[in-house]
């Protein structure tokens, strides 16, 4: 198991940087400031950016070039960590923010996708991914491993994130794709008797992700 690794700068608020030698390379990752009171206690979180992280998603016919796509923002997400290791986060998506952003049907399609055909968004507003393992893959490459709430059901998903500075942040992005009936989203699915071929959703809901986190000094 490999670990993504810490180191702390003091200037006020500290900044966080990226460190890299040709003896450390191999083994550091991720040098993040965090504060000097988390310094002193070894553990600690780093909260996103809400305004400037965002899901974006993408869903099409199976037999069809249709493709839709649009975004979600989340309503909070954090990075936790201890010692010299990020130990996991936990990330929140606001369903009631879901959008469409290709221009067709925007209203209409906006609309069926909260209703109980797809994500139920009256009765389950919050959809949430809760990070339990990080592997290191290379440098700036993570392999993460996590367990995604959707409609009140979980399932764990595997997924690669790379991560990069940008002006005294830090940005994660990762690409990945669900079937969504695992989580029991089985409107016009392949796999559901009586489905006429031209109306098939394909399973697969496509998701890119940015995090960003909020600046040190």
């Amino acid at each position: 198991m490999h670990f993504i690794y810490i180191f702390f700068t003091t200037c006020g608020t500290p900044k966080p940087s990226f460190v890299q030698n040709e003896t450390m390379k191999k083994i550091i990752l991720l040098v993040v400031g965090i504060g000097f009171n988390a310094f002193m206690y070894g553990q600690g979180t780093i909260n996103i950016d809400t305004e400037k992280s965002v899901i974006k998603w993408t869903g099409s016919k199976l037999f069809q070039f249709d493709a839709h796509n649009g975004t979600v923002k989340f309503s909070k997400g954090t990075l936790l960590w201890s010692g010299e290791r990020i130990m996991g986060g936990h990330f929140e998506a606001d369903m009631n923010s879901i959008i469409n952003t290709d221009g067709k049907y925007n209203e209409m399609l906006v609309s069926h996708l909260k209703n109980e055909d797809f994500f139920d968004v009256a009765n389950h507003p919050i959809s949430q991914l809760k990070i339990v393992e990080v592997f290191y893959v290379d440098y700036g490459k993570l392999s993460v491993e996590a367990l995604l709430t959707i409609k009140e059901v979980t399932h764990p998903i595997k997924f690669e994130m790379s991560v990069e500075e940008q002006e005294q942040t830090f940005v994660f992005t990762s690409k990945f794709e669900i079937d969504r009936t695992r989580w029991g989203i089985k409107y016009e699915s392949k796999g559901v008797i009586g489905s006429v071929k031209e109306s098939i959703i394909s399973d697969a809901i496509g998701f890119e992700v940015v995090l960003v986190t909020k600046p040190g000094c």
